[in-house]
């Protein structure tokens, strides 16, 4: 399988070239029933709405075997008798319970079609308890090729944790396996492991229970809406810091978690939060998730984007394991796991895309993220000196955006084609405090929603007073980069954009002996400049991921 970075990473290999490998979203067709059960909103999905959800899970780390039982709270909208719930083999629902009753289901594959015995009709409220267990899918070489993680310590101790961005939740548990449904009332999730470790959870720690035979549950609850793929317990022997930092809203709770033989490096190296979150609220606005709070989680693998529990496993080092992915040395001075995965707190957990084909809102505003962090910290030119050295990275292979209902994404160029795509934006409206307004304002016009990514794209235009459609769709639909074709003669110039969309538009800042701006479409424009054109110079400023050539 063709495989192509999905999680909020970037493999780095010789020769500055990459190729991303994740879980199997890149499947190109053709696609089967079971990706449409996946992948879209059918009449089992769409009748009910996800209010809540209640997991109990004890993993058995000898067996590599979970059992639990997860409690789904959801809203009717439309009248149903059969509902869809996801869990993946080999997983297996025991039995489920509605109003104490048992409910008959069958399964086809990853899905189950559960049958009411009556007609659930709109308004009403109502719940189900599932019973599950089995073998889950086990993580080779997390979070690229997600699943159950076991794995032991330096000291030889368990070691447990999820990634499943992509392969999905229901990896895991029993739930309704769609992006575009998050639950409105957040989620609880009640960990039971030995007493010799410790279990950490999205959101705020609500309680430990002592059990019977040597072991303990951790309740960690989470009150905002979360996607079902950034529910994760973490496991192991860990140990806890915590400070506030003084954000936009107040005080804002950022709690460390770490093996307890990390102690040391940790702290020294999460000094960086707070010159993130500094940057982010700056860029972005306030931080999406105050009342779940901030947390770093140490990982048995490299890092994912966990809602208020975010996994970092960059061995406590700056950079992506180390190496700058620019190539301009400006990557090694922050740690890549905590800018980009943090940035996931806005761009794909704050607003959320209902389909993975829109993924370049998730990926490439966080991927911009990195730019943006880097200019707080080291200046404009750093930022754009960073930006531009991932274009290297840019493999123009297949569009960005993928094909709808099927759970499969576009080209991993999601990550640095799209932010380059952002970077020439934000150069074409030429005001950063506008381009800092837009952004801040999509996380407060879409604070805690899933969009389409079409929403995304009109509001940047609408907002910067610029129609950027024609960008949008040669970026994120086309595999070419426009070029700007140029003719000079004496005093006057000739140019138009060329391979690229018939109607693609875009104003481009050139220097033709002195800063000009041009406004080329596909038809030749000619402009007759005055004495100070040396009819020689024409430079595009390097901020535009634009080509040049000239014809005459």
């Amino acid at each position: 399988m063709n495989k192509i970075l999905f999680a909020g990473f970037l493999l780095y290999s010789i020769g500055n070239s990459f190729e991303g490998i994740t879980q199997p979203l890149g499947k190109k067709g053709p696609f089967t029933r079971q990706d449409s059960l996946r992948g879209s909103i059918n009449a089992e999905r769409d009748g009910w709405d996800v209010d809540s959800y209640v997991i109990d899970i004890t993993p058995d780390f000898t067996k590599r075997f979970i059992s639990g039982r997860t409690e789904i709270a959801f809203k009717i909208k439309k009248s149903f008798t059969i509902m869809q719930i996801d869990l993946q083999e080999p997983m297996e629902i025991r039995n489920i319970t509605w109003r104490k009753k048992n409910l008959p289901y069958h399964r086809e594959g990853n899905v189950y079609h559960v049958q009411f015995p009556e007609l659930l009709t709109v308004g009403r409220s109502e719940s189900i308890t599932i019973n599950f267990s089995g073998y889950p899918k086990v993580a080779v070489n997390p979070p690229w090729d997600g699943g159950w993680i076991f794995q032991k310590d330096k000291l030889g101790r368990p070691w447990m944790s999820v990634a499943c961005q992509g392969l999905g939740a229901s990896v895991w548990f029993p739930c309704k396996d769609h992006q575009s449904d998050e639950p409105d009332h957040g989620a609880s999730l009640n960990i039971t492991v030995p007493d010799t470790l410790m279990a950490v959870g999205n959101g705020r720690l609500k309680g430990t229970k002592s059990n019977s035979q040597g072991t303990m549950t951790y309740q960690w609850t989470v009150v905002n809406p979360i996607n079902n793929y950034n529910l994760v317990p973490y496991i192991g022997k860990y140990v806890h810091w915590n400070e506030d930092y003084a954000g936009e809203n107040g005080n804002l709770t950022c709690d460390y978690w770490v093996l307890d033989y990390e102690l040391k490096r940790a702290k020294k190296q999460f000094k960086q939060v707070p010159k993130m979150l500094r940057s982010f609220e700056y860029w972005f606005g306030p931080y999406p998730f105050y009342k779940d709070g901030y947390k770093l989680v140490q990982s048995p693998h490299l890092g994912m984007e966990h809602q208020s529990a975010v996994a970092y496993g960059n061995g406590f080092q700056n950079g992506y394991l180390g190496k700058d992915l620019s190539g301009t040395g400006w990557g090694k001075k922050w740690d890549f796991i905590i800018v980009h995965e943090s940035g996931h707190e806005w761009f794909g957990n704050n607003i959320t895309t209902n389909d993975i084909a829109d993924m370049w809102v998730h990926e490439g505003f966080t991927n911009y993220a990195e730019t943006l962090f880097t200019t707080s910290q080291f200046g404009i030119e750093a930022g754009n000196d960073y930006v531009i050295g991932t274009r290297n990275l840019i493999a123009n292979d297949i569009p960005i955006i993928g094909p709808y209902g099927v759970n499969t994404r576009g080209s991993g160029d999601m990550y640095y084609k799209a932010g380059n795509m952002l970077h020439t934006i934000r150069s074409a409206i030429n005001d950063d405090e506008k381009f800092r307004q837009i952004l801040r304002g999509l996380n407060k016009t879409y604070y805690h929603k899933t969009v389409e990514g079409k929403e995304i794209e009109t509001y940047i235009s609408q907002q910067s007073g610029i129609d950027f459609s024609s960008v949008f769709d040669q970026y994120l639909h086309s595999t070419t980069i426009p070029v700007l074709e140029y003719e000079m003669e004496g005093t006057s110039i000739r140019y138009r954009f060329s391979i690229c969309n018939n109607n693609f538009t875009l104003p481009v800042k050139v220097n033709l002996g002195r800063e000009t701006w041009l406004t080329p479409t596909t038809t030749w424009k000619n402009e007759q400049l005055d004495n100070w054109f040396d009819g020689k110079t024409f430079i595009i400023d390097r901020n535009f991921y634009i080509q040049s050539k000239r014809t005459k």
